[in-house]
């Protein structure tokens, strides 16, 4: 490049920066900045960025001068033979020190100075020799950019790999130990720096080069740079005296906070040394500190004591005075109050390893009674700081106002809260928890300390149910009279009161339950709780509880009139369906175990009902159309009527465990069947069935209801499987229907008699258009949720039906296996593994047919038409395997996909020797697999692959077929616990994962 077109390309280089940095046109700035990077890319960069660098005075702009130097770094940095040539680095070494002298005074800006270090660094890392090189010249350079220098070659070291490629992690390490050869030489320039006379003229004022010099030292302490200097040496070490004393200076506080911090944390000798000097911190800078209220100093404070505590855990538990002192410095730093949480929260970790290593002290020895004892009033102190802090508050207008510090702070005092009950004891803590002294006034109660300490006493729950002390709960009961007396005059906070009190119900609900007087106000506290949604979870999970641990008293007709009230408030559609399914699921347990037979009858009964009402209300606005005039009125009776439905079905699942256990008998069963059904029946005969969430609540009523009644269904079951079809085929976007239907079959197919109802339903659902367009990966990504359902009904039926059945429906069930294959190369991760979920179930089907009669065909059997169907199929099965091993989203598929070729492979390896020879053999497979790499896209296998991967995977599918079938052969089909489980199959796994990896880039592919 001569000088005219170097002198043009400077002017358009000048240009295109300009316009990226001031022009205002969106248009212009994209155009200079794409012709920035193909300048960047260009071997004329570098000789470009060396002249602008090196220009006459005056110099080029700043903005320009910078975008050179970044440009030159990022060259140096590009993977690959990006160096201009062995011979032409020491020349560019020379070029960027000499513009570090020129440019490392003002006024160049400093963040120039950075960039063009960065790049000598960079150069440093790569060139041979560099490090040694680099230092040789530094003594012609300006202290200041000495001190840039030296700041940015430590950071090169530990720069994260995933942003610079071109180095590996053997030439760091070298790098590393080439910079600390030098460290002796870097800490005593730093020395001489830090005792420089404020009047040195080096342009730089002292405050802002003592923090450039903390911030150099911050560099090499991080790398190491006293990894050789006796422990005794360091603690007296001048830079940690004059980092020590840099903190009573504002401006480079931080930088020397992290320097201590960093150098407390790799050497394990300063702890002591520092803590020594705790005494003074408290005294001169932190109490100072909270008096001014300046939270920057309190926080690094914090960090720096914290950080000595952790290190040296058993010199801070022998109780010195310089312990003390760090501990109390520590409480203060709790109770702090700021607008935040950081403060108190980053000093959490300390605690809990002050309060393990107490713990982790041999109980019989006399250090751990001293270090208790000792530290008990500490540790108390602490969890009232921590009870404070840890306080909610309300804003103005009285409503609940929980902070996202305050929430995620509350999360982290768990571990800590339990560690403290530990160390102060559960007696004690309990103590400590309720010597509030309060007044059971409701005018002077302090809610928020109330609030708070219930939380406290949650938090703990495991620890002191596990102690063998007996503890007086009364003040709870007190607490919990006030409270459900006082619904209509609660608000804002005094909900979280509930919240907190109905965790400590749930978490103690044995002991609370143990007394009979407590049952009656227990429920009506929860019931009071349930009706505001800040506390409905923790009370409808309370309710559980005490209807768990407390079945006889809550028998008791007030009780379970109680029970009934909470049921019937639900209708007014102000919980979550978590919460309403909760509190059914509790009041379905106490009624099951209710001993008078006539009375557990009624009263699941009338539980039942208390739902059914909602449910009405819609039928009845199918008889009357007017009804639907009202937009908003029918589309919260919809919304009641989904609750209603649902809440019978978490009484129906609840049931099922009764009706295991006997508790529940079959005349009950009946009587609530004989309730649900007709209700059912009519909503699936109605128009509401178009409305998604009416159809999914319905049918997961009815699946509760056949899973937990099981037998009692079987009258009933035609009709059900007519309404599902009916129903699908009229609304085939619901996917309910498809899987209320496989779960039928799974609970009947298995019974002869239901094997032509299974067959007809089959047929009528495989009818829909729905299903019929499932014939292209697009179409499935479109519906995911209807390839999961057909494909989940579809495996019931393999799974679940007698032989006739499967029979019968041959030519279906080969329709659905091809629409699985095809299925299985969908974008959409759910439907892909759905569809090979049931590839993987039909083989298994096929598997086991041949295994059970290996030496003849019998007619009639399933197994015959099941591997005809393979071996129609087989290859497009292999075909569409292999495509979805392409592209992004292979990775997810390539477990089931190795299963499936496992399988595959054990199938056709098996019947090479049996009489299924005729129909299905290894000459099959190697068909396949040979037609299906054949007719692959030249642009989706690399050059040659196509010749290596059909012997490659053959052997490699041989191995493990035949560890599959010797899993299942003999002994071993007893210790079987699915596939890849031997050599053979752990080998086909890692080669179909490398395939998949060296294929992520492909375009998408779709299978012809």
């Amino acid at each position: 490049m001569d000088a005219a077109e170097a002198s043009e390309l400077q002017a358009r280089l000048a240009a295109a920066v300009y316009a990226l940095n001031h022009d205002a046109s969106p248009s212009a700035r994209l155009a200079a900045n794409q012709w920035l990077l193909a300048l960047q890319r260009s071997p004329q960069a570098w000789a470009v960025a060396t002249s602008l660098l090196a220009a006459p005075d005056p110099p080029p702009p700043a903005d320009l001068l910078f975008f050179a130097s970044q440009m030159l770094r990022r060259k140096i940095q590009s993977p690959g033979p990006a160096l201009p040539g062995l011979g032409l680095a020491p020349q560019l070494l020379d070029a960027l020190l000499l513009a570090a002298r020129r440019f490392c005074a003002a006024p160049a800006p400093r963040q120039l100075l950075t960039q063009i270090c960065l790049a000598l660094a960079a150069l440093a890392l790569r060139a041979e020799g560099g490090v040694d090189g680099l230092f040789a010249r530094m003594p012609h350079l300006p202290p200041p950019a000495v001190l840039e220098l030296l700041t940015v070659l430590p950071e090169e070291a530990a720069q994260d790999q995933g942003g610079d490629t071109g180095v590996d992690a053997a030439a760091r390490c070298r790098f590393t130990r080439e910079l600390l050869a030098h460290a002796p030489a870097v800490l005593e320039f730093l020395h001489g720096q830090s005792e420089k006379a404020p009047t040195d003229d080096d342009g730089v004022p002292l405050h802002e080069r003592n923090r450039r010099i903390l911030r150099c030292l911050l560099s090499w302490v991080r790398v190491g740079c006293f990894s050789e200097t006796p422990a005794a040496a360091l603690a007296t070490h001048p830079l940690l005296t004059f980092a020590f004393n840099s903190l009573q200076v504002s401006f480079s506080f931080e930088v020397a906070i992290e320097v201590m911090t960093e150098l407390v944390s790799q050497h394990q000798e300063l702890p002591e040394a520092f803590l020594s000097k705790t005494p003074y911190i408290r005294e001169v800078l932190l109490l100072p500190a909270l008096a001014n209220r300046s939270e920057k100093i309190i926080a690094g404070l914090a960090c720096l004591m914290c950080e000595v505590g952790q290190a040296a855990p058993a010199l801070v538990a022998e109780g010195g005075s310089q312990a003390l002192a760090l501990t109390d410095g520590l409480l203060r730093c709790v109770a702090f109050t700021s607008e935040d949480w950081e403060i108190a929260e980053s000093t959490l970790q300390f605690w809990c390893s002050l309060a393990h290593f107490i713990l982790g002290i041999d109980v019989k020895t006399a250090k751990r009674n001293v270090a208790q004892e000792l530290f008990v009033p500490v540790f108390s102190s602490l969890l009232d700081a921590l009870l404070f802090r840890a306080q909610i508050d309300t804003d103005s207008d009285g409503a609940p106002c929980i902070p996202e510090g305050l929430t995620k702070f509350r999360m982290n005092l768990e571990e800590l809260l339990v560690d403290i009950c530990l160390l102060l004891g559960a007696p004690a803590y309990i103590n400590k928890l309720f010597s509030g002294g309060w007044d059971f006034s409701s005018q002077t109660i302090p809610w928020k300390e109330v609030e708070v300490r219930m939380y406290a006493l949650s938090m703990v729950a495991d620890t002191i149910l596990q102690d063998e002390s007996s503890f007086d709960f009364s003040i709870i009961m007190h607490f919990v009279n006030i409270l459900s007396s006082r619904t209509p005059e609660l608000n804002g906070s005094l909900f979280l009161v509930y919240k907190s009190f109905g965790d400590v119900i749930g978490s103690y609900s044995k002991w609370l339950s143990s007394s009979q007087s407590n049952i009656k106000p227990l429920l009506l506290f929860c019931a009071s709780g349930i009706s505001k949604s800040i506390s409905s979870n923790a009370c409808s999970l309370a309710l559980r509880k005490l209807c768990e641990d407390a079945p006889s008293f809550i028998h008791e007709p007030q009780n379970l009139e109680i029970l009934f009230w909470i049921s019937e408030g639900m209708n007014k559609g102000n919980l979550q369906l978590e919460d309403e399914e909760e509190i059914i699921s509790a009041i379905t347990h106490a009624l099951s175990s209710v001993s008078e037979k006539e009375l557990k009858k009624s009263s699941l009964a009338r539980l039942l009902c208390s739902s059914y009402s909602a449910v009405e209300k819609i039928i009845d606005i199918d008889r009357d159309q007017s009804l639907r005039q009202n937009p908003a009125a029918y589309t919260q009776s919809l919304d009641l009527a989904v609750r209603g439905l649902y809440r019978m079905s978490a009484l129906f699942h609840h049931l099922a465990t009764s009706v295991t256990s006997g508790l529940v008998d079959d005349d009950i069963i009946i009587v609530l069947i004989g309730i649900l059904w007709p209700l059912l029946e009519k909503l699936f005969r109605s128009s509401h069935m178009e409305n998604v969430n009416l159809s999914a609540a319905v049918c997961r009523s009815l699946s509760s209801a056949i899973h937990s009644c099981g037998h009692h269904f079987h009258i009933l079951l035609p009709k059900v499987m007519e309404c599902l079809s009916a129903n699908f085929l009229l609304f085939q976007r619901h996917d309910c229907f498809l899987r209320t239907a496989a779960n039928v079959i799974e609970e009947f197919g298995h019974k002869e008699e239901y094997g032509a109802l299974c067959v007809r339903t089959f047929e009528t659902l495989s009818s829909a258009s729905s299903i019929s367009a499932l014939n292209s990966s697009y179409t499935c990504d479109q519906e995911p949720d209807l390839v999961e359902a057909y494909t989940y009904f579809t495996s019931m039926f393999i799974r679940c039906c007698p032989k006739e059945a499967i029979v019968a429906s041959s030519s279906l069930l080969e329709l659905s296996f091809q629409k699985a294959a095809i299925c299985s190369t969908a974008m959409h991760r759910g439907a892909a593994l759905a569809a090979m979920s049931y590839m993987s179930c039909f083989l298994e089907a096929v598997l086991a047919a041949v295994l059970e009669s290996p030496e003849c065909i019998p007619n009639g059997s399933p197994g015959v038409a099941l591997i005809q169907i393979l071996a129609r199929c087989g290859e497009g099965l292999l075909s569409n395997v292999l495509y979805a091993l392409l592209g992004v989203s292979a990775l997810s598929r390539v477990h089931k996909s190795a299963t499936i070729l496992q399988q595959l492979a054990a199938l056709c390896s098996f019947c090479e020797g049996t009489a299924w020879k005729a129909v299905l053999s290894w000459n099959s497979l190697c068909g396949w697999l040979q037609s299906t790499v054949k007719s692959l896209p030249s642009e989706y296998l690399k050059q040659g692959e196509a010749e290596i991967i059909v012997p490659l995977w053959l052997k490699v599918l041989q191995d493990a077929g035949s560890d599959y079938l010797y899993s299942r052969t003999g002994d071993n089909i007893r210790s079987h616990q699915g596939y890849m489980q031997g050599k053979g199959g752990r080998t086909l796994k890692r080669i179909i994962r490398d395939f998949a990896e060296s294929h992520r880039n492909v375009p998408i592919p779709s299978p012809s």
